[in-house]
């Protein structure tokens, strides 16, 4: 009803009627008004664009406006919304647009908070996509912004809009003209120089940030102080606003984020790439592991809950039935010792059942304490809350009191009934309910049981159930195909479950070749690791117009940031590629000879000889992880 009262309803709907029915409007900003139609010919919903009367009234506006508009109606790319239509009819000008269902991600991050990590980084590599297909054929957006990027229902498909047509809009294109939104705009664009794709960038890693914070890096309370910022502060680190968010994002946003154009990346394709990086290091578990991290690595539950009751009922018969006070509590520490780490032994034996071994749990608890972070980030937020702050100054002020209290009692011998007595009670009383609220409201941010369980299970506890499990479990356990698994770990997984088949004299014989594989195991994860920060060294040195790096701890990055050759970096990463296939081959080789072993065409001789070629590649390997070391300290030292 509102809308039939609107004068410029009524105007715009007449000047368009047969060619448009106009529903509804959809929202209105500093570029006009945004109406809901149907295109009576091909009866099909679409959006509406309307320049501001006032505005189409000048001359040169208009024409700047059509021009980028039909400009960007050329434009075809699944992540860009498609113009339909770019007109003037009457005095308004105006231009139709398909209709997306769905909600700008400035919507969705005002009703839900930041987006996790996977999310963020699958929306901004769209929104990548589209700008490498704008600049690609010489369109500049001029005024990225979440405002401007659209979230489709159902599918979670990011779409761009107003491609060029904003700054058109606002007067932009001149070499002296300030034109955008100041909150998104480049250093480049405050100071009044043109707009190229590289003020797009910085833009896209302004609107990544708020996407993942849920703040902006700058703010100010007018426009002015806003671009002064833009030009001259650094913006506040986002790994310390948005606790949780995977290094190699953060990167990729930092990257967008330089002052200076000729250090941001080298274009939209590289932005897109580090962000589907980003993607494929976070590749799904598998179901057996998920379930295992979740819920079967636990000690929790009704069963859980009722155990303790049960155990003091059980304690208390037996101290009866004894009559020892002794057999009760060794009742006790049994029931609280052996008996947990029985039922935690049986479900390694089960999870090894499946397939799976000790050397898998370390990823899977990362992956999970990761997305675990991320989603209570949406709820929580990224830092303590005050009734988590102040649980915790109440917890020490109760352990103070304790301490007070026993040093009180100790210097007057008086340990009866008093003052110190009386300050230690209340002191427990505060620290302990005080310590049980702080870990309530520290579970809220993070997965305490996880990271708990996490350290339990990949440590040694860990490791000592699960090879005491392997004692009671089958040899005919075939492990699962797993494509999480490092080629490394499936070769030595298997290889040691060959080796456990053999006969005990033969496995006496070979008794060294576990500590080999895992030898072998081990180099082959270290190589993997370098191998990514060589690859991630030489993507920075691509991305920029400039040698420069950003990974603080990684002397390739060091080395690029100093201006020398990335040859160096290069050679380097061919030479660790081929000390890992050398590895990889080794574990081939020594788990093909005891298959040959055990169907009876092998030796013993001959594993002992691959053993003896194997313990070479990683002293090989050795050596070049020790030189890199060496050079690292000397660089630092610089």
């Amino acid at each position: 009803m509102t809308d039939a009262l609107d004068p410029l309803f009524l105007a715009f709907q007449s000047a368009v009627a047969g060619r448009y029915s106009i529903e509804r409007e959809l929202g209105r900003g500093g570029m006009g008004v945004v109406y809901l139609a149907n295109e009576v010919d091909l009866d099909r919903p679409v959006a509406i664009k309307l320049l501001p009367p006032e505005m189409a009234g000048d001359g040169s506006l208009r024409q700047r406006f059509l021009h980028e508009a039909r400009t960007a109606a050329k434009l075809s790319h699944p992540n860009i919304i498609p113009i339909h239509s770019v007109d003037e009819v009457g005095g308004f000008v105006f231009f139709a647009m398909a209709y997306v269902e769905g909600e700008t991600l400035a919507e969705r991050v005002r009703r839900r908070g930041p987006l996790p990590a996977s999310e963020a980084a699958r929306v901004l590599r769209e929104v990548a996509w589209a700008l490498a297909h704008a600049h690609a054929h010489g369109v500049v957006h001029r005024d990225v912004k979440p405002d401007n990027i659209l979230l489709e229902s159902g599918t979670g498909r990011a779409l761009v809009a107003d491609f060029g047509i904003a700054a058109a809009a606002l007067g932009g294109g001149g070499a002296a003209e300030v034109t955008g939104t100041p909150e998104f705009m480049s250093p480049e664009q405050a100071l009044g120089k043109p707009a190229d794709a590289r003020s797009d960038l910085y833009a896209l890693g302004v609107s990544a940030y708020y996407a993942l914070a849920g703040v902006l890096p700058f703010t100010g309370a007018t426009p002015t102080e806003v671009l002064a910022k833009q030009v001259t502060e650094p913006p506040r680190a986002l790994t310390e606003v948005a606790g949780g968010v995977p290094r190699r994002i953060a990167q990729a946003v930092e990257r967008c984020l330089a002052k200076d154009p000729g250090q941001r990346p080298a274009s939209a394709e590289a932005v897109s790439e580090q962000f589907g990086l980003a993607l494929d290091q976070r590749r799904e578990l598998p179901v057996a592991l998920r379930a295992f991290v979740k819920h079967s690595s636990r000690l929790d539950g009704g069963g859980a809950l009722m155990y303790p009751f049960g155990l003091l009922i059980a304690a208390g018969a037996v101290g009866g039935w004894a009559h020892a006070a002794s057999a009760a509590f060794g009742t006790l520490i049994g029931g609280m010792t052996l008996v947990p780490l029985g039922v935690l032994m049986t479900r390694a034996r089960r999870l090894l059942r499946q397939g799976f071994g000790h050397a898998d749990l370390a990823p899977a608890f990362k992956a999970e304490i990761e997305q675990g972070r991320e989603e209570r980030a949406v709820d929580a937020g990224h830092g303590p809350s005050l009734l988590e702050q102040a649980a915790r100054v109440g917890s020490a002020a109760g352990w103070l009191a304790v301490a007070v209290g026993a040093v009180g009692m100790f210097a007057t011998g008086w340990f009866g009934p008093g003052p110190g007595g009386a300050l230690m009670g209340f002191g427990l009383l505060a620290g302990g309910g005080f310590g049980v609220a702080s870990l309530v409201a520290l579970q809220r941010r993070r997965d305490v049981d996880a990271e708990f369980y996490g350290w339990l299970w990949t440590g040694g506890i860990g490791r000592t159930l699960f090879r005491i499990a392997r004692l009671f479990t089958s040899q005919r356990a075939l492990p699962a195909s797993v494509t999480h698994r490092p080629t490394e770990l499936s070769i030595g997984m298997a290889a040691e479950q060959l080796f456990r088949g053999l006969p005990r004299d033969t496995r006496q014989a070979l008794r060294d070749l576990p500590d080999v594989l895992r030898r072998l195991e081990g180099d082959a994860q270290r190589l993997r690791r370098r191998l990514d920060e060589l690859q991630e060294a030489l993507a920075d040195a691509g991305q920029r117009a400039s040698p420069v790096g950003d990974a603080r701890d990684d002397v390739s990055a060091i080395a690029l940031r100093r201006g020398e050759a990335v040859d160096a970096v290069t050679a380097e990463r061919d030479l660790v590629h081929e000390k890992l296939a050398a590895t990889v081959a080794a574990l081939e080789t020594i788990r093909l000879g005891l298959l040959r072993l055990v169907a009876g065409s092998g030796s013993v001789a001959s594993v002992t000889t691959d053993m003896g070629l194997a313990a070479d590649v990683a002293a090989e390997v050795n050596l070049l992880l020790e030189a890199r070391q060496d050079v690292e300290q000397v660089l630092r030292k610089r």
